[in-house]
């Protein structure tokens, strides 16, 4: 079920972290992929109720490994920056989704904007191997 508009928007606040940043003192580009992926994290917590570690658990999966990811850097962030990254779910199929986020500079300039297809996965027990289950209802109902 794709989903024209997303109702759900998790923003999170942060600070650029010297550790973030290459000897230039801009945020070094995969940095900003770590920052989504924890961005990922937090979107599903504030939808279900609970932490990565739990959902899991709950619904039995073994992750929402990233199948696909880009990025459109507009606007460098630089150690001491404070920003807010917004993570929004764009559309749900029956075992992927795609995850758009915008990282907004405290002057309100998108500074980058970074894109994800996941797939919600299972162990199977037979042999281990890893496959993609279709995403419950109750999962989708927390992002409507």
């Amino acid at each position: 079920m794709d989903m024209a508009e997303p109702r759900l928007v998790h923003r999170r606040a942060l600070t650029i972290e010297w550790g973030d940043c290459d000897p230039a003192g801009i945020v070094f580009y995969p940095r900003y992929f770590a920052m989504f992926d924890a961005s990922t994290a937090a979107l599903f917590q504030a939808a279900l109720g609970m932490p990565k570690i739990a959902w899991t658990a709950r619904f039995g999966i073994l992750g929402i490994p990233m199948v696909d990811t880009r990025a459109k850097f507009h606007v460098p962030a630089v150690y001491g920056d404070e920003v807010v990254i917004e993570s929004r779910i764009t559309a749900f199929r029956r075992s992927s989704f795609d995850v758009t986020h915008r990282l907004l500079k405290a002057d309100g300039a998108l500074g980058v904007e970074g894109f994800e297809t996941r797939v919600w996965t299972v162990r199977e027990a037979e042999g281990g191997r890893i496959r993609s289950a279709p995403i419950p209802e109750e999962v989708l109902a927390a992002f409507a």
